[in-house]
């Protein structure tokens, strides 16, 4: 997911707002991830991957497994067996081979821009390793400085404040997004932050005490290398401020409610709910004037994260904000920095090894100039017969989606109405926007990556802001064309699908249908039901959050969706570490509903034909299929657990085995009968859409 200038805070939008993203695991925090080649050496061809003649990659089943007793494995067994992970990658799969394509692809273009330019500029001033060697720290002590400086807790709250659009870090943090109650306006939206590691459990959970102490040990390296007298005890003092928003920071299953996080206030208000913090001087250093009205996200938590900051001594709260400087600042720094940053993260993901620097390069410059590239890369990897293809999908998706609710079994009239409304009104964005952002007053000098870094943010921020209390414009993106991923915007009720995930094998203009259908009508599918998961059903055709079910609907449905929640809760994705359906319940359900759509799409547009057989697999046969290896996946343990607990997708392999498992097609498709592991009684399948 996209988390750009809002932090922490865009965790809880997002994930309420019908979770926008398809989270195939290729953001820069999930940033351990490299290129195929050793040592980072450019390999491999700049032209899509295609399974075999038709789309699937038949020997990357294990045949001796029966698919109702392990679809994932039935599909994509051989494939295990062959395969390792890179020691620089978190995960081996579908989603990094077309991630690795695309940073190939992006690197055609980027390497080869002149240094002149932005995009050369700011990817040489990366790739100057011998300068960033020779500056050390120096670039980042006058930042640290200024923290030193910071006389009392208003300054503080100022500089927090203005963190948002550079190095740092903020006890709270907000940004402009659709107004619940009149989603043609952007307001602010504000939430909790401050903490470091991914999520609140890692710091009060004892399955998480490897990675709680790498990062304590983590911080204390940065404290010595920023000249702090005495880093252990600076380092502790971080750890337990931090620990203690965690003790009352809300957990990610109740930041995904929207209806917990509607809490619209005044500034005035926030400010007598929340004295802890002088909130005057925070929105000053945001750039924001005191608002009339504010979405407060995890009320009770920015409450008591303000009391917590009023009592907390200044000096310690000036060692959190350094360290947070130097990690923000450290992958744009020597060798010591960047090393000492990755020994901590490693710990996270279990990765081994370091991506090589050119691919880290791409990451700045796709992150800073994502559009500007992004351009380029549309006009020469997404040709304009493939957009059309794609829209064409989208169409019959919609069609079946329409289908699906008039033929619901358990809606009221006055219910499905409203629903296809929604759908009516659903906007479909493919490749790229219609219109590309201007970057020309953003100043990059490629002799000054700091600078460079510090500009690209804040310039990133001002672009942000510049919605606040402006009209919502819905034609605008929150995912660089080159990405590989997909969303749905929630209160702007539209979905997106950028030219990076529309390559083979998710889709292609030259394989089977059945094939496209499985692998990106899953994704179209899934993008679209977002749109009437257990949070989009709360939000109107027009974006806004309003409750338009009956109330015998909304029962009907919470209790198909307390069902299939049953079911995830069984799933243990590692050691120790079960699926959370609470955390995880809009996405599994747009996975269901997703397939779903995409199956009804598919038989439509056979145009009441048979399918051919193709190497003795029927039509059906090869829709699962793709749908199974395009979430091919092999994971290290650690990326798994962190991912159990901080993100609201399940895992790739729950992502094949818990929606086929609901589907009769499924079972019709492979002959899965009863004594099967996965199988269930037609009368215990989740029927929501």
């Amino acid at each position: 997911m996209k988390t750009g200038f809002l932090g922490a805070a865009s965790l809880a939008i997002a994930a309420a707002l019908a979770a926008p993203t398809l989270a195939r695991d290729v953001s820069p925090l999930a940033s351990l991830m490299a290129d195929e080649a050793a040592g980072g050496t450019e390999s491999g061809s700049l032209t899509a991957l295609t399974f075999g003649k038709w789309g699937v990659d038949l020997d990357a089943r294990d045949p001796s497994v029966k698919p109702g007793d392990d679809f994932d494995k039935y599909a994509n067994g051989g494939w295990f067996a062959r395969t390792e992970i890179p020691s620089d990658q978190a995960s081996a799969g579908v989603d990094y081979d077309v991630y690795n394509l695309t940073q190939r692809q992006l690197r055609a273009v980027v390497a080869g821009a002149p240094a002149a330019s932005q995009v050369g500029g700011l990817y040489q001033s990366f790739m100057d390793e011998a300068r960033v060697e020779a500056l050390a720290a120096k670039p980042l002590m006058a930042d640290i400085t200024a923290v030193a400086a910071i006389k009392d807790k208003s300054d503080m709250a100022r500089f927090m404040g203005g963190t948002q659009g550079t190095f740092g870090s903020t006890i709270v943090s907000g940004g402009p997004y659709a107004d619940t109650a009149d989603p043609t306006v952007n307001v602010l939206w504000l939430g909790q932050a401050g903490i470091g590691l991914p999520e609140r459990d890692y710091y009060l959970s004892d399955s998480f005490k490897a990675q709680r102490d790498a990062y304590r040990a983590y911080i204390a390296r940065t404290m010595k290398m920023v000249g702090n007298a005495d880093p252990e005890k600076a380092a502790d003092a971080i750890m337990a401020f931090e620990t203690e928003i965690a003790k009352v920071s809300w957990a990610i299953a109740d930041r995904r409610d929207i209806g917990k996080i509607n809490n619209p206030m005044s500034a005035d208000e926030l400010a007598a709910y929340a004295p802890g913090l002088d909130w005057n001087a925070w929105f000053a250093g945001s750039g924001i004037a005191p608002q009339k009205r504010i979405i407060v996200n995890e009320k009770t938590a920015v409450r008591d994260i303000a009391a917590l900051y009023a009592k907390t001594p200044l000096d310690t709260v000036k060692l959190w904000q350094q360290f947070h400087v130097a990690d923000n600042a450290a992958p744009y720094l020597s060798k010591a920095f960047v090393d000492s940053r990755f020994e901590y993260t490693k710990a996270l993901s279990g990765v081994g090894e370091l991506r090589p620097r050119w691919k880290r390069g791409l990451t700045l410059v796709d992150g800073s100039l994502g559009e500007l590239v992004g351009e380029t890369y549309s006009k020469q990897y997404f040709p304009a017969s493939a957009k059309a293809k794609m829209e064409v999908l989208v169409t019959n998706l919609k069609l079946a989606m329409g289908d699906r609710i008039r033929n619901n079994s358990w809606m009221a009239p006055a219910t499905k109405d409203a629903a296809l409304a929604k759908l009516a009104k659903m906007d479909v964005m493919v490749g790229y926007p219609d219109k590309w952002r201007d970057y020309s007053g953003l100043k990059i000098d490629p002799a000054d990556l700091y600078g460079n870094v510090k500009r690209s943010a804040a310039f990133e921020y001002a672009y942000a802001l510049s919605d606040l209390n402006k009209p919502v414009d819905r034609k605008k993106w929150s995912m660089n064309p080159q990405e590989v991923n997909a969303y749905n915007g929630g209160l702007e009720n539209k979905i997106v699908f950028p030219a990076g995930i529309l390559q083979a094998p998710y889709f292609s203009e030259s394989v089977d249908d059945a094939v496209n259908y499985g692998a990106i009508g899953a994704v179209i599918g899934h993008e679209i039901t977002h749109g009437f998961d257990d949070q989009g059903r709360k939000i109107d055709a027009d974006g806004a959050v309003r409750d338009w079910w009956t109330p015998e609907d909304a029962a009907r449905f919470d209790a198909q969706a307390k069902a299939f929640g049953a079911q995830y809760a069984t799933y243990e994705a590692a050691p120790g570490s079960f699926i959370n359906p609470d955390l995880t319940m809009g996405e599994n359900i747009a996975d269901l509903a997703g397939l779903e759509v995409a199956y009804d799409a598919y038989r439509r547009s056979l145009g009441g034909k048979p399918a051919p057989v193709i190497d003795g697999l029927t039509g059906d046969q090869r829709f699962f299929l793709a749908f199974a290896q395009a979430w091919r996946t092999k994971q290290r343990e650690d990326a798994i657990k962190q991912q159990v607990a901080s993100d609201p997708h399940s895992p790739a392999r729950w992502r094949i085995i818990g929606p086929v498992r609901n589907v009769d097609a499924w079972y019709k498709a492979f002959s899965v009968a009863a004594g099967a592991k996965y199988y269930l009684k037609p009368e215990d399948r989740t029927r929501i859409w």
